[in-house]
C-alpha cells in the first residue's frame, strides 16, 4: 500500500493547469486568474478633492484674508477653472483640483460672504487633496495570476479598467455512485436500501473548489450498467466514482474499468478512512475511485480530489495544515495514517469523536477539524499538540 504523501504526489502530478478563457466581470467571482491584471491609468488620474469645500492657495488662505470665488467644480465635470492669488474655487468631493490651487479649505472651516470666503483656521499645502496616483499608478499589477477572485478583487479589477478577465476554465468532473442499495433522496426506501449522499456531497465540494460537477447517475452492481456509465465520461477532465473500490464480489470498478481500458496507477493507500482508493486513467480521462462509505469518500475528497482540482486551476494543491491541542488523551495510533473527526470545545482545545466509524456522516458534518495522526503515532496526553485540517477553511474553497 502507498503512503498518503506518495499517493497525493502521484495523483497531483497527473494534472496540468487547464487553458484560459475570457469571462466578464459579472461572472468572475470565485474564478482563478490565468493572467495578471495591471492598471490602465493612474488612480485617481488627476488630483481631486477629498471633501466638499474650496480649492485655494494655502499661502493665501489665512484667517482675515478674503478670497474671491471664481468658479465651481463638481465630481465628474471637466474644469477650465484656474485659481490665482486671492482667489478660490468651489469644489465638491471627487472634483478636480484646479490649476493654481494646492489645498482644500473644507466648507465647515470657511466663512462665506456673498462671493467671498475666508478661512477660519490656517491650512497647509496638500490638505484634503488626493494627489494623482494616490491609489496606484498606470502599469501597477494589482492582481496576480493564480488569484481566486473575491468580490473585493472583482471591484479592484473594475477599478483597474478591465471589463473581461482571463481565468482558468472550470474543470468538468463526472460523478458516478455505485451500488444496488442506493436510491435518490426523497425516494421510498426498503430496509435493504439507503439514500445516495456521496454524489451530492462531492458535487458541493467540487463547486466550492471551482469545478463543474457532472452527475452521471447511480450505477447498479452489474458490469453492463457500470460500463455504460463509464462510457459517458469522454471529454471530462476527471471522473470520480464512489463505491465499488474494495475487494468484494460486487466491487466492480477496477474489473469493469479494466475491460473499458482503465490503466491502473495504484490501488489501496495506507490511510483510515479511505484505504481502497483507486487512481488511474480511463482512456484520456483520469479516474479517481473513492470508497463508498460517506466519511471515507469525504475525507479522500479533501485529501486527494481537492488537490487534483487545484492543480487543474493552477493552484497549490497542498492542504493548509494547522495545529490544535487535545482535550483528552489519545491511544497509540494504528499502522495507517488516521484522519479523526473532532470538534473545537473552547480555549483552543479540540475533542475527537468517541466513535470514528466511516459510515457515520453525521459525526463528520458536526466536526470542525480532522486530526491527522501519522502511522503508528505514539500515545498522546491531554493538552498535546496535533496537526489538524480546518474543515471550514478547506470546504470553503
Amino acid at each position: 500500500m502507498l503512503d498518503v504523501e506518495t499517493a497525493q504526489a502521484r495523483i497531483f502530478q497527473a494534472f496540468e493547469p487547464l487553458p484560459a478563457e475570457l469571462v466578464p466581470l459579472q461572472q468572475a467571482r470565485g474564478r482563478v486568474l490565468a493572467e495578471p491584471v495591471a492598471a490602465s491609468r493612474d488612480q485617481p488620474p488627476a488630483a481631486v478633492s477629498a471633501m466638499d469645500g474650496y480649492a485655494v492657495r494655502a499661502v493665501d488662505a489665512r484667517p482675515g484674508n478674503w478670497l474671491e470665488v471664481v468658479g465651481e467644480i463638481a465630481a465628474g465635470s471637466p474644469s477650465a477653472v484656474r485659481v490665482g492669488a486671492g482667489e478660490a474655487a468651489r469644489v465638491f468631493t471627487g472634483g478636480l483640483v484646479p490649476e493654481g490651487s494646492d489645498a482644500i479649505l473644507i466648507q465647515e472651516d470657511a466663512a462665506v460672504e456673498g462671493s467671498r470666503i475666508q478661512a477660519k483656521e490656517t491650512i497647509r499645502p496638500g490638505l484634503f487633496v488626493r494627489p494623482q496616483g494616490l491609489d496606484y499608478r498606470q502599469g501597477w499589477v494589482g492582481l496576480d495570476a493564480g488569484t481566486v477572485l473575491t468580490p473585493l478583487e472583482i471591484g479592484l479589477a473594475a477599478s483597474l479598467g478591465t471589463a473581461w478577465l482571463s481565468v482558468r476554465r472550470r474543470p468538468r468532473v463526472g460523478l458516478i455512485a455505485t451500488g444496488d442499495e442506493l436510491r435518490l433522496p426523497g425516494a421510498g426506501l426498503g430496509t435493504h436500501e439507503i439514500t445516495s449522499s456521496n454524489s451530492f456531497m462531492l458535487a458541493a465540494m467540487l463547486e466550492a473548489w471551482g469545478a463543474l460537477p457532472v452527475d452521471l447517475g447511480i450505477a447498479k452492481d452489474n458490469p453492463t450498467d457500470l460500463a455504460a456509465k463509464l462510457a459517458a465520461a469522454g471529454g471530462l477532465d476527471l471522473l470520480v466514482t464512489s463505491g465499488g473500490a474494495s475487494v468484494g464480489d460486487h466491487d466492480l470498478v477496477r474489473r469493469v474499468g479494466g475491460d473499458a481500458g482503465l490503466t491502473l496507477d495504484f490501488w489501496k493507500i495506507r490511510m483510515r478512512p479511505g484505504k481502497p482508493l483507486i487512481f488511474g486513467r480511463l482512456g484520456l480521462v483520469p479516474l479517481l475511485g473513492l470508497p463508498g462509505n460517506p466519511v471515507s469518500a469525504a475525507v479522500c475528497g479533501i485529501v486527494f480530489l481537492r488537490g487534483a482540482i487545484r492543480r487543474l486551476l493552477g493552484l497549490d494543491p497542498a492542504l493548509p495544515m494547522r495545529t490544535g491541542r487535545l482535550a483528552q488523551p489519545l491511544p497509540e495510533g494504528i499502522e495507517r495514517q488516521d484522519y479523526q473527526r473532532a470538534r473545537r470545545i473552547g480555549d483552543g482545545l479540540i475533542e475527537t469523536a468517541s466513535r470514528q466509524d466511516s459510515s457515520m456522516l453525521a459525526t463528520l458534518a458536526k466536526a470542525d477539524v480532522l486530526v491527522v495522526r501519522p502511522p503508528r503515532a505514539p500515545a498522546l496526553e491531554a493538552g498535546a499538540e496535533v496537526s489538524v485540517i480546518d474543515l471550514a477553511a478547506v470546504l470553503a474553497g
